[in-house]
């Protein structure tokens, strides 16, 4: 039997996608906004890169746009430089906003398809990054994750996201609605390929002062884990460099330009996070070159 995805009116064959030698899919979700999601999905790709693998993203975040302008920032500045840096091959998806929801999904599902099928034994990793809010498109993302990273901030309101919790015992008392759509995602994927959607919770903005609201975090997100199947990972710290960063589209895996950088020791410390966290992903990666490691301390 054909393995489809069905939504109202379309049908999209999974099986091509989800092929063991077709393009690992890594989603990047969370309905939280402000946690880190287009920051971790651009650094992952271009870490990729780096080591030789051939990369893909999307864009399925119709109001921010936030990976799509960090990937034309990285053009402009390549372009004004003459830098040599890799850039994925990118698609941005906007929502379709018809008066008819079932032609607005129609119409999204099609354009989810075309840019999936164009690229999906093309690459060898595809990325998608996600809105902070449920879309048919975010469903659609999460249905085809092989790696779904959430990242989520050192926060018991961020949390409140993937469950409601108890205030006494910090422990998840009921599931809220992102929770139930990555599960959804989770037993469609088991249902299709027999395979489940590996999820890592990733802990953003960790404070590096132990404090009563750390411990409980890490209690709560516990609870979370086993409650839900998933793993957790230390993510990335509030970083300055992030925000110096984004305006030329450039990553801490980027060489520097000695004669006019010098790397912070932010810039040090977020480059071995982001090589912590790809380490914690267990990501089919082979090393095929050695990514640039000029940066002077």
């Amino acid at each position: 039997m054909q393995a489809v995805l069905s939504v109202p009116g379309a049908e999209f064959d999974l099986g091509a996608a989800m092929a063991r030698d077709g393009a690992h899919v890594i989603v990047i979700g969370n309905e939280k906004g402000g946690s880190g999601k287009s920051t971790t999905a651009f650094h992952l790709a271009v870490y990729l890169l780096y080591v030789g693998h051939r990369v893909a993203t999307i864009d399925v975040d119709s109001r921010q746009q936030t990976l799509t302008h960090y990937v034309r920032n990285r053009r402009v500045h390549v372009q004004e430089t003459g830098r040599k840096l890799p850039n994925p091959q990118h698609f941005h998806l906007p929502s379709a906003w018809g008066d008819s929801r079932k032609e607005n999904q129609q119409a999204e599902f099609d354009m989810f398809r075309r840019s999936v099928g164009e690229i999906e034994n093309k690459v060898d990793f595809l990325i998608i990054d996600t809105p902070g809010f449920d879309t048919n498109l975010t469903r659609l993302a999460h249905s085809l994750a092989d790696t779904l990273v959430t990242p989520v901030n050192d926060s018991l309101i961020d949390i409140n996201v993937l469950a409601r919790i108890d205030p006494d015992t910090g422990q998840p008392v009921e599931t809220s609605h992102y929770a139930r759509l990555v599960q959804r995602a989770r037993s469609e994927r088991l249902a299709i390929g027999g395979e489940t959607i590996d999820w890592v919770l990733v802990r953003n903005r960790i404070s590096m002062l132990a404090s009563r609201n750390t411990r409980q975090v890490q209690t709560t997100l516990d609870g979370i884990a086993t409650r839900f199947g998933c793993r957790l990972a230390d993510g990335i710290a509030e970083r300055v460099i992030f925000r110096s960063l984004f305006p030329t589209g450039t990553t801490v895996f980027d060489p520097l330009d000695d004669e006019v950088e010098s790397a912070s020791v932010s810039h040090v410390s977020a480059r071995q996070e982001y090589r912590n966290l790809v380490s914690s992903l267990n990501l089919p990666i082979v090393n095929r070159h050695a990514e640039p490691l000029r940066l002077s301390a």
